[in-house]
C-alpha cells in the first residue's frame, strides 16, 4: 500500500515561500507520477504541478508558473513544492498525489493515491 505524507505548510505573508514535503512509501515508485494538487475553500481541487520519478521535465499550472518548483529526490523517496512569492490567492489545503502512469493528466481523478493534506495560508 502507498502512503504519502506531506509536511511544510503553514502562515506566510504575501511575497513568502514555503517548502513542501511529501515522503513516499510502500512502492517502487520508478515508474510514477508524482504530483501537488491544491484545495481551497468552497473550490474543486486542481493541479499544481507534477514530476516522474524516473526524470524528465516537470509541469506547472499557469496560475503557479516562474513561482513554484517541484524536485524530487530518489534516495529519500521525497518530493518537494518550493513556493515562492505567494500570494493570497494560494491559500488552500496542499495535497501530494501519486498516479501509476508517466502520461501527463492533471485531472485529480485519475490520480491513485493522495495523501492527508497540509494547510498553507497566505495572509496580506
Amino acid at each position: 500500500q502507498v502512503q504519502l505524507v506531506e509536511s511544510g505548510g503553514g502562515l506566510v505573508q504575501a511575497g513568502g515561500s514555503l517548502r513542501l514535503s511529501c515522503v513516499a512509501s510502500g512502492r517502487t515508485f520508478s515508474a510514477y507520477t508524482m504530483g501537488w494538487f491544491r484545495q481551497a475553500p468552497g473550490k474543486e481541487r486542481e493541479f499544481v504541478a507534477r514530476i516522474m520519478w524516473s526524470g524528465g521535465t516537470p509541469s506547472y499550472a499557469d496560475s503557479v508558473k516562474g513561482r513554484f518548483t517541484i524536485s524530487r529526490d530518489n534516495a529519500k523517496n521525497t518530493v518537494y513544492l518550493q513556493m515562492n512569492s505567494l500570494k493570497p490567492e494560494d491559500t488552500a489545503v496542499y495535497y501530494c498525489a501519486a498516479r501509476r502512469s508517466v502520461v501527463l493528466n492533471t485531472s485529480p481523478k485519475v490520480w491513485d493515491y493522495w495523501g492527508q493534506g497540509t494547510q498553507v495560508t497566505v495572509s496580506s
